[in-house]
């Protein structure tokens, strides 16, 4: 590992998440913790100030006579208010649950209601009508709490930010715990049926005793549920510990250095378990400063006003820029198609260079004339200024990684899940194969499981489910080895390679077994698609359910001699015929069973409102099928 900035605070140090913060504010009170727009404006907020605020929230909290251990839910975009409830509510002992902001009314009450979330804050008056129509279903909420003043307040239970917040208050604090940070033992969570822990704790008010360290927060104590958007079935409540996103958070520092010169640009939900620990509290930990996005569709924007230089993102942004890219070139001069081959070819050729896995070639020379024409051209559209860019929650297509990184953006491609805080492995910038995930992180051990599926042991590993112990027992033996579900490959250097899910794999009427992700992702590449499902379990052939990128429709469209707004263009054989010969291309690495022989277009994209996609841009597979199933029927009548 390297080393790390004396500034940098480490898990001892902080001993809570809450302790962290504190931590923070006394080490650099009046530097800018966050950046965030309001009222048309830019504005900061220094860690002095924010600890002003976290103490108003504080009051609030404690003022509704909570017991310790209760459950308050938050959905809210990113933004300052985030943190301050965050913090405020750690510092009493009660445990936070993030709802998505876009989640489904239904979803929000089943969740809401798993938990029993006694307070739930939200922003605006559009997601308080959504709420209404699922309100007798929130029975447990004591108190609705909204930001912004809304049009309707009938409601006795809910209260505007304003009215709910005393006018000044001191923060109260519990110490950190000053001795190292044990492991935490699933086998000793609520959620293996003994609960003995959060049953005492659940006896003390959450006011009460905050100076008395005797009575103080402990790290193995929960401190989050966050609710997996599993693409089958009803999302489980995955429970971390101060412990577990702690030390995640800190073995993230041995793979890319932090320091209070860096900003973040944020910007993936903080409901998001990825951006919130090593966003969020890696951030806070190393003292960077963290700027919030207005919003996805404003990112470009805000990337050329903030100019970040550290990137945490999923692979979707990552493609849809590449898709840009792809577009533009498509519709350049040849010359300038060349350059940028080129530029890609050698900067990718340096790359292994530096890695140590390639040698010198004479055309590095070309090098600096092709960063200026076209290279720096790239990246200054993602602010000019990015040192490291990170990937996680599902796989980067290589093709992509290598794009970027020969165009000199360090693509660090890192893995884990919610259930294990949840960085488990990532890329070292000196030590990169963007093919891979990476090595485990420090503390983190890994071996390979029935049918190779990866298995995880360390500090990183959850508690357990919340309510659900079938569901703990199934997933983390009693050994406490987690098994992620994925099939991999771990090389002789220790990397990790993602090579299928063990529920993900389909077998058709022949016998033979396809990866759909990976053949999901090369077709992916291709600028024409924006989202494709493959099908074909138990089935002769398999079908591909594409959502066509609207701009490369209108080109290809016009190629074929179809009419691009006429709704029949999309059963038109001719286009189908085309498509089907793009997709054998973008396939062609793949064995010649996995040949798709029919494909349903669309042009509407699939998004978590219609239930299609998990908040975390997942597909849910089940749901896309059922939803489409009269269509997928006709795909296979004619054979």
């Amino acid at each position: 590992m390297n080393a790390l900035q004396d500034d940098v605070i480490t898990p001892q140090q902080a001993g809570t998440l809450h302790g962290l913060f504190v931590e923070r504010a006394r080490r650099s009170p009046d530097k800018v913790a966050y950046h965030y727009f309001q009222q048309n404006d830019w504005r900061d907020i220094t860690w002095r100030e924010m600890l002003g605020e976290v103490a108003r929230w504080q009051a609030a909290l404690a003022g509704l006579q909570l017991q310790r251990g209760d459950r308050v839910a938050i959905m809210l975009r990113n933004c300052p208010y985030w943190m301050m409830f965050d913090q405020a509510a750690m510092s009493l002992g009660l445990v936070v649950v993030p709802l998505y902001t876009v989640d489904r009314p239904d979803n929000v009450a089943y969740i809401v209601n798993d938990a029993d979330v006694k307070v739930l804050l939200f922003e605006n008056d559009e997601q308080w009508q959504a709420l209404r129509t699922v309100r007798d279903q929130l029975g447990s909420v004591k108190r609705f709490v909204s930001i912004d003043r809304l049009r309707d307040s009938a409601e006795p239970r809910l209260k505007c930010m304003d009215e709910f917040l005393p006018k000044t208050a001191q923060l109260q604090v519990s110490s950190p715990l000053p001795t190292p940070l044990p492991m935490p033992s699933p086998q000793s969570s609520p959620a293996s049926g003994r609960g003995g822990e959060r049953e005492r704790q659940s006896s003390t008010p959450a006011g009460e005793g905050a100076n008395d360290p005797l009575r103080g927060i402990c790290s193995n104590e929960l401190a989050s549920i966050i609710y997996t958007s599993g693409t089958t079935g009803k999302p489980k409540g995955v429970m971390l510990s101060h412990a577990n996103m702690l030390i995640n958070a800190h073995a993230c520092l041995g793979f890319f250095l932090v320091n209070e010169n860096d900003t973040f640009l944020s910007f993936l939900p903080l409901s998001h378990t990825f951006e919130r620990t090593v966003g969020y509290y890696l951030s806070v930990m190393a003292g960077a400063k963290v700027a919030f996005a207005r919003s996805v569709a404003q990112l470009s924007g805000d990337l050329h006003i903030i100019r970040p230089t550290i990137l945490i993102s999923v692979p979707r942004i990552y493609e849809r820029i590449y898709g840009v890219i792809s577009a533009k070139l498509e519709e350049s001069s040849p010359l300038k198609r060349k350059l940028f081959n080129l530029a890609v070819e050698i900067g990718w050729a340096r790359f292994l260079h530096q890695q140590g896995r390639g040698t010198w070639q004479a055309s590095f020379l070309l090098w600096p004339v092709l960063q200026k024409l076209v290279a720096q051209k790239v990246l200054d559209h993602l602010g000019g200024r990015l040192r490291v860019a990170l990937s996680g929650g599902a796989a980067l297509s290589p093709e992509i990684s290598r794009v970027f990184i020969g165009l000199g953006l360090p693509v660090i491609q890192g893995y884990g899940l919610t259930e294990t805080s949840p960085v488990i492995s990532g890329n070292h910038p000196e030590n990169n194969f963007p093919d891979s995930v990476g090595q485990p992180i420090r503390d983190v051990q890994v071996k390979l499981g029935e049918q190779n599926a990866l298995l995880v042991k360390g500090p990183n590993v959850m508690m357990g489910y919340w309510n659900n112990p079938e569901a703990t027992k199934a997933i983390i033996d009693a050994d406490g080895w987690l098994n992620t579900g994925d099939v991999v490959r771990i090389s002789e250097t220790g990397h990790i390679y993602i090579t299928g899910r063990i529920k993900e794999i389909i077998v058709m009427s022949n016998g033979e077994k396809i990866p759909p992700s990976d053949m999901e992702l090369a077709i992916l590449n291709d600028p024409l698609f924006d989202q494709v499902m493959i099908i074909g379990e138990a089935r002769p052939y398999l079908v591909a359910l594409v959502v066509l990128n609207p701009e490369a429709w209108k080109s290809f469209a016009r190629e074929v001699g179809v009419r691009a707004d006429m709704p029949e263009a999309m059963t038109d054989s001719r286009v189908e015929g085309k498509v089907l010969k793009r997709i054998a291309l973008d396939l062609r690495g793949f064995p010649g069973y996995a040949n798709v022989r029919r494909v349903l277009l669309m042009q509407e994209p699939w998004t978590m409102e219609d239930g299609l996609l998990t908040p975390t841009l997942k597909l849910k597979r089940n749901k896309v099928v059922e939803q489409f199933a009269t269509q997928i029927k006709q795909l296979y009548e004619r054979h």
